[in-house]
């Protein structure tokens, strides 16, 4: 193999190495979960707080009276590894605490109560009213079922047998009446998660969800870490009576975010809305002049809509359905569900109208026309002469007798 020939599978091999150590430089983010340990370096001390460097993206901060020893002197210094545990996060700032959650008896539940810190238990058994749960020391919790779970959404798996996070939501009679809660440690991770979504979250957004409750009024879908409402107008392009016959719950459907509004909580979506415009295909679908068969929808005081499929409904308007005599109301040709055959007049995408007509009724208008039409034909046969026309033919009959002389 010639020297060049070296020198470029040197150079492939450089190259390979180089992206190889490119790629391993960095490392994937890891989601914290509390009283989860973690091993730091101290970066910055301030009158309040002590930074950490992490070795990832955000800031570590722990209480500087942590660190303090019984002369109220600062234990450590810049550049010193600490190893604590992981408490709450707000604005990329991760908070850390010293005190120790795991060993020892009822002195660190009480501690571990006092500063919230999570606790690690043990589920050993359902109850009456909850779980009996196993902390440290053996140290026997109780957790309700209410607080085993978040509302509304649903784990796999039973949670006996398991060991899970904690917070100590009461302590008394000296550790002998422990209640814990795995519901506000999951609260507390959802809050993180619904920070991040802020930032990548924005009205108009498509995205994937699941259904997981069902009312009069619409659906709500939940879309991760945050739960909205599909209200029924935008369940479909057609009328929905019933929410209960579109959607089920469990079901996977593809939105689109109509309102975010963080503050209140208060999220907005809309099935129709990721759905194809049914009206984008009106002209070609109900050319003028065509015939169809729909279903009257609903009647008004000034016509009958009849669905004409895919979400689109028609107007027959009340004139379109006497059969040339004027009713009151268009009850008194048509009802609610009955299927009848109609005839496109006219359509209009930008306002979504289709005008409609009975096929072979004569309209008020038309009749009108008719009787119009009718009055001047007959008038133009009749025998009957106009004054003006009697002195013609009189004044041309005279000259006749004149010419004939």
């Amino acid at each position: 193999m010639s020297e060049l020939d070296d020198t470029k599978v040197n150079g492939v091999e450089e190259e390979e190495d180089f992206a190889s150590m490119f790629e391993g430089s960095f490392v994937a983010p890891v989601k914290l979960r509390p009283g989860q340990k973690i091993d730091a370096t101290i970066v910055s001390i301030a009158p309040d707080w002590i930074f950490l460097d992490l070795g990832r993206k955000g800031e570590g901060v722990i209480d500087r009276k942590e660190l303090l020893d019984a002369d109220g002197n600062l234990t450590v210094k810049v550049g010193d590894p600490l190893s604590a545990y992981f408490l709450s996060s707000s604005n990329s700032e991760l908070r850390f605490t010293l005190k120790v959650v795991g060993g020892g008896g009822n002195a660190q539940i009480e501690e571990a109560f006092r500063s919230g810190i999570p606790v690690e238990g043990f589920v050993v058994k359902e109850i009456k009213g909850g779980f009996e749960v196993k902390l440290a020391g053996g140290t026997r919790a109780f957790c309700p079922f209410s607080q085993m779970g978040l509302p509304r959404v649903k784990e796999e798996g039973e949670y006996v047998g398991k060991r899970l996070s904690f917070k100590v939501t009461q302590f008394g009679e000296r550790g002998r009446n422990i209640v814990v809660s795995r519901r506000a440690i999951l609260e507390g991770e959802r809050q993180l998660r619904q920070e991040a979504l802020k930032d990548t979250l924005k009205e108009r957004m498509v995205v994937k969800g699941t259904i997981t409750s069902l009312r009069d009024f619409g659906a709500f879908v939940n879309i991760g870490d945050i739960e909205g409402l599909i209200p029924i107008s935008e369940i479909g392009w057609t009328r929905v009576a019933d929410v209960r016959d579109v959607l089920t719950v469990g079901q996977e459907v593809e939105v689109v975010i109509t309102q975010l509004d963080w503050v209140k909580e208060r999220f907005t979506f809309s099935l129709k809305a990721a759905l194809p415009d049914p009206w984008d295909a009106s002209v070609q679908n109900f050319p003028p002049g065509s015939l169809h068969t729909g279903k009257v929808a609903r009647l008004t005081a000034f016509g009958a809509f009849v669905s004409l499929g895919d979400g689109v409904d028609g107007l027959i308007h009340i004139s379109r359905l006497g059969g040339g005599k004027r009713i009151k109301h268009p009850n008194e040709v048509v009802k609610e569900g009955q299927m009848v055959e109609v005839k496109v007049e006219s359509v209009d995408r930008e306002k979504r109208r289709i005008a409609l007509a009975l096929p072979g009724v004569v309209t008020v208008s038309e009749h009108a026309e008719a009787e119009a039409s009718d009055y001047k034909d007959y008038m133009s046969s009749t025998s009957t002469p106009s004054p003006l026309g009697s002195f013609g033919e009189a004044l041309k009959a005279k000259m006749g007798d004149k010419d004939g002389k």
